[in-house]
């Protein structure tokens, strides 16, 4: 198409430029112009001859600016004497230009010292050329009466507004002889500038294009030179140039608006398919019998969308009431994120999920492009806010806190080994944990979670997902190993991390607190063997704290393989015995030659650790 467009371009130039010579007017009754002659702001140079230039003036009239054929005889060289005219024809076969000189210039007070350029044009010397064969000579008197009494012809004003006369014969010693000219042309003499009281005709003998006229053909220049050549006469009118130009903007229009078309109809048809793609699914999972809603339906739960919950990154949710009084929480979808894959995974993975710790689906909405999600209604909102707040510990107690993780490990080993198929989240974090009235942890948000076999222990992704900060090592750089439900095991260890450390208002002992970085300064404290400050004198609750901990930084190892698996993370978390300190997950980073700024948060230094909390 691109190429096309470009070769039509050069197509629409290369006519411009063969018609850039075609013969044009000043105005509609004014005479055609055409080779020898060019106008000048209308065609190229290359369409006239040198020094055959005309022009239009502002009322449309043609006109001409030429030199007069007058020689100084002194030293025979044309004087630079140029007159403005108006043109009254041009007669192409006899090469003459008929003209009214409208104003002149003047004569120079000497002869200047260059050889100026000779006019190509000559007048009729029978008929407008004066005088006797030894032309006039200019004489420059003392006195006026002087000028009167020995002038032929005069006064005359020269270029420097000196009166001087012109004489046959030499005049009285009182009178200086200046220079002498050629044959002039009738009625110079009479004004202060150079005029013509009449028409005059002006012949051109070169370039000789008669010949082609005479042969019904017109003149132009041979190959960019000086020498001329016949051509036939174009036969594309007016209306063949209309037509072509309508032709070639039909055309160049409908290279433009093609792209558009076609874009606007392959969007549609991708709305079709996906459309066709989600209604197949849905009738595939029937037998899973959660509620299906009209989108009048939504809007009547919803009381017209009047209580907003929250929004994220692929919709908006609404709280809203069942028709038995039953409070939901509703998700709308946004139609112009994604194409579908977000409304599967989540129909796919919680409509087949019965756990205390997995939010439940109730319903959902595919109402032609409409989609809707209704959920059972959590009332005490999701982790993060207690998270955000910094007072987890006071307000909901350390020994809450445990039992919340405890929950969160629970639904994850749900999701990894309690179902038919295994369902890896690849979104874990506080945003996604919400608490019901006994702040009990359910999972939620399965937009981007991804079903395998149980006997499958990696999974194939063409793209990182999730949340930065949270985000397995691997999931960026298979480098780091394969992904697995491993990847959901660091993220529950961020979350770990977040859950005792909280966002800002944590207190650690450092001697620059530019240095500080939570969990590598809580690791070095623990393995040392020094109690981490949470401001409580409860000893129960500081080993609650340092077991969160311990199985947060096992949790967080670099490479999946020293991660442990879920049931192993429940049996740290609710055994008796204190876990054991794992390796150092801090160490590893020292070996990984990366940028900080690519991985936000996933290579362990300070400031990209804080970088990456920045974004939540």
């Amino acid at each position: 198409m691109i190429v096309f467009f470009v070769f039509l371009m050069m197509m629409i130039v290369s006519t411009k430029a063969q018609d850039d010579c075609r013969p044009t007017r000043c105005h509609k009754s004014g005479p055609i112009i055409r080779f020898p002659f060019r106008l000048k702001g209308r065609q190229p140079e290359h369409c006239g001859y040198p020094g055959f230039d005309l022009s239009c003036n502002s009322n449309n009239i043609l006109e001409f600016e030429f030199q007069f054929p007058i020689r100084a005889l002194t030293r025979n060289i044309v004087l630079p004497i140029l007159a403005k005219a108006k043109v009254q024809a041009i007669d192409y076969q006899a090469q003459v230009i008929r003209v009214v000189v409208v104003n002149g210039s003047c004569f120079p007070a000497r002869v200047p010292e260059f050889n100026a350029t000779s006019s190509p044009f000559q007048f009729d010397y029978n008929e407008y050329f004066i005088g006797r064969r030894q032309g006039f000579t200019l004489f420059n008197c003392s006195t006026k009466r002087d000028t009167e009494v020995h002038s032929s012809f005069g006064p005359i004003h020269i270029c420097d507004d000196t009166e001087v006369y012109l004489s046959y014969t030499s005049p009285e010693l009182n009178c200086m002889k200046m220079y002498s000219i050629s044959y002039t042309p009738r009625g110079i003499f009479n004004l202060p500038r150079i005029s013509f009281p009449e028409e005059s005709d002006l012949h051109w003998p070169k370039p000789f294009c008669g010949g082609c006229e005479e042969r019904g053909m017109y003149c132009r220049l041979k190959n960019n030179s000086n020498e001329t050549e016949c051509v036939e006469i174009p036969q594309q009118n007016k209306k063949g140039v209309l037509k072509s130009i309508v032709i070639a903007i039909v055309v160049v229009g409908f290279c433009l608006v093609a792209p558009v078309i076609t874009r606007i109809y392959i969007v549609k048809k991708r709305k079709r398919d996906n459309e066709r793609r989600i209604q197949q699914f849905l009738e595939d999972y029937k037998a899973l019998r959660p509620s299906r809603y009209t989108y009048a339906e939504v809007k009547k739960i919803t009381d017209n969308f009047k209580h907003k919950l929250g929004q994220g990154g692929f919709g908006t949710v609404f709280k809203g009431k069942l028709s038995n009084n039953i409070l939901v929480a509703v998700k709308v979808l946004n139609i112009i994120k994604g194409n579908g894959d977000e409304f599967i995974n989540e129909v796919a993975t919680i409509g087949k999920i019965h756990h205390v710790n997995v939010v439940r689906l109730i319903g959902y909405c595919a109402d032609g492009y409409k989609r809707a999600l209704v959920y059972e209604f959590l009332q005490n909102d999701s982790l993060e806010k207690y998270i955000s707040s910094g007072k987890q510990g006071t307000t909901l107690g350390w020994e809450k806190v445990h039992k919340i993780a405890l929950g969160i490990a629970r639904g994850l080993d749900y999701l990894h080994q309690g179902c038919k198929q295994r369902i890896l989240h690849f979104d874990i974090k506080p945003h996604n944990i919400l608490l019901d009235q006994n702040l009990n942890p359910k999972v939620a948000d399965f937009g981007l979670a991804k079903l395998c076999s149980k006997e499958k222990s990696v999974v194939t992704m063409t793209a990182a997902r999730g949340t930065i900060g949270y985000i397995a090592p691997e999931v960026f750089s298979r480098n780091f190993g394969k992904v697995s439900y491993k990847s959901d095991i660091y993220s529950f260890g961020m979350l770990l991390l977040d859950l005792v450390g909280g966002r800002k208002n944590f207190q650690a002992i450092a001697q620059d607190d530019s240095q500080i970085y939570f969990p590598e300064w809580m690791y070095n404290q623990l393995n040392k063997g020094e109690d981490i400050e949470i401001q409580s004198e409860n000893e129960n609750e500081n080993e609650t704290v340092r077991r969160l901990l311990i199985v947060g930084l096992w949790c967080i190892q670099w490479y999946p393989v020293d991660r442990p698996s879920t049931k192993v993370v429940i049996h740290m978390l609710e055994g008796e015995n204190m876990p054991i300190m794992p390796p150092n997950p801090f160490a590893a980073s020292e070996f990984v030659n990366t940028n900080a700024s690519t991985f936000s948060g996933l290579v362990f230094s300070t400031e990209s650790y804080i970088t990456a909390q920045s974004h939540f």
